[in-house]
């Protein structure tokens, strides 16, 4: 018999402290890559944005 029940293993909270170390060190990285993105999301949606009014104005006119 194991007496030496431990609820929560020990590699949890290292776990947890390294992935916070982690995302701590490549904070800058990831605010980069999010800004990336979105300006990429918003260039698409401009450019789907203008073709769909250059159809419409070739509609109507």
């Amino acid at each position: 018999m194991n007496h030496n029940f431990n609820p929560e293993p020990s590699g949890g909270k290292r776990r947890t402290g390294h992935l916070l170390c982690w995302i701590a060190r490549r904070r800058r990285t990831i605010a980069t890559q999010i800004l990336r993105g979105a300006c990429y999301g918003i260039g698409t949606g401009a450019v789907g944005l203008a073709f769909w009014w250059i159809e419409w104005w070739a509609e109507h006119h």
